[in-house]
């Protein structure tokens, strides 16, 4: 629940803010990103998927699935975000929204599929599931309450330089990353190696 101007008082964990900067937007997407990206890491290598990149870009180690679910999770107004379970409930819907939306664009204006939950037979157009929302509630629970706390600060106190040179990366990456995937069709080829292999191979 927001407080009134001058209440310094408020519940444990609970820091949902409602005016949140641009820059603020921006690292924390790239921080959940890179956090999502080191969770399909471990992910990858604890089931031995063919796929290991498991980013979103051709520079930045970021998923941007987890960024912008974090982000649409914090945009969430104070009733959603009271308590730790309508976080998880709440959360967990955003974020599974987020998902759906993210691989939607990817197939329908890249031509590439970044996951595929089909083998789950629980998986809606292959793009959701009702394992992994399961997961996405607590995961942005957590967060939310606990760990976005903490990094807050941090996130705040970096120098306006840096974050116009992490504006530039990222609009570049993007454009790159972009056009490779038009190009290719191949979400593999996100990494340097494979990429200068295919290439010297073509």
């Amino acid at each position: 629940m927001a407080l009134a101007s001058g209440d310094t008082h408020s519940p444990p964990g609970h820091t949902v803010s409602r005016k949140e900067t641009l820059p603020m937007y921006l690292w924390s997407f790239l921080t959940y990103g890179f956090l999502g990206y080191l969770l399909e890491k471990v992910y990858a290598l604890v089931t031995r998927s063919r796929h290991t990149v498991r980013k979103g870009y051709l520079l930045l180690p970021v998923c941007p699935v987890y960024g912008l679910a974090m982000l649409a999770v914090l945009a969430l107004p104070p009733d959603m975000t009271d308590t730790f379970w309508h976080l998880a409930l709440y959360g967990g819907l955003t974020a599974t929204a987020v998902e759906y939306a993210v691989h939607f664009c990817c197939d329908r204006l890249l031509g590439v599929m970044f996951w595929d939950y089909s083998s789950t037979k629980m998986d809606l157009n292959r793009r959701v599931c009702l394992p992994f929302a399961l997961i996405w509630g607590p995961l942005a629970a957590v967060t939310v309450r606990y760990i976005h706390p903490l990094l807050r600060p941090w996130l705040n106190a970096v120098p306006p330089w840096l974050t116009l040179a992490a504006w530039l990366l990222l609009t570049a990456d993007s454009f790159f990353t972009v056009r490779l995937l038009l190009q290719y069709h191949d979400i593999d080829l996100l990494s340097w190696k494979k990429l200068l292999r295919r290439r010297s191979a073509a």
